[in-house]
């Protein structure tokens, strides 16, 4: 065996294999589909969920709730990260919560959370502020403003909107 035989006969790209192509091909006739039935035909294709006639499993399982696409994400924050992140005085914004890997990835809006406690007083700038983390940041001293954000769209009962 010498050096060069190694890589003889590997070919990097496989050609396809081009079926229904004539009987000299070796793959004319059937097209390697076997005869007739409904696997046979052209345009076939099994749905992924198919488990062989029976109800599959997944209409077999009870559904809950929905899911609204719709619907802006909101990413939160609670007061005691505020606490440990930032001090007292500082302006609590979307760009500095970011440097501070508060928030990471993509989101419409931003809530701030009343989990923990909040003993400096900071000017917190948020789409939206929970009842107990307003009052927590008011009682520390702090300011709590509020972005304009997008606000759901509201419809009246013949579901047209206001």
């Amino acid at each position: 065996m010498n050096l060069n035989d190694v890589h003889r006969g590997i070919q990097k790209h496989k050609k396809r294999r081009r079926i229904g192509r004539g009987p000299g091909s070796g793959y004319g006739k059937t097209a390697s589909r076997g005869h007739k039935g409904q696997k046979a035909r052209h345009g076939w294709s099994q749905p992924a969920v198919f488990e062989g006639g029976k109800m599959a499993l997944v209409r077999r399982v009870p559904k809950r709730g929905f899911f609204n696409k719709f619907a802006p994400s909101v990413a939160t924050v609670n007061v005691s990260a505020l606490n440990e992140a930032f001090e007292s005085g500082e302006e609590v914004t979307l760009a500095s919560l970011e440097a501070k890997k508060l928030l990471k990835g993509r989101f419409d809006l931003l809530k701030i959370l009343g989990d923990g406690d909040l003993t400096k007083s900071l000017k917190v700038t948020a789409h939206r502020f929970s009842g107990s983390a307003l009052e927590k940041i008011q009682q520390a001293g702090g300011e709590a403003i509020t972005l304009p954000g997008k606000k759901p769209v509201v419809k009246n009962k013949q579901g047209k909107k206001r």
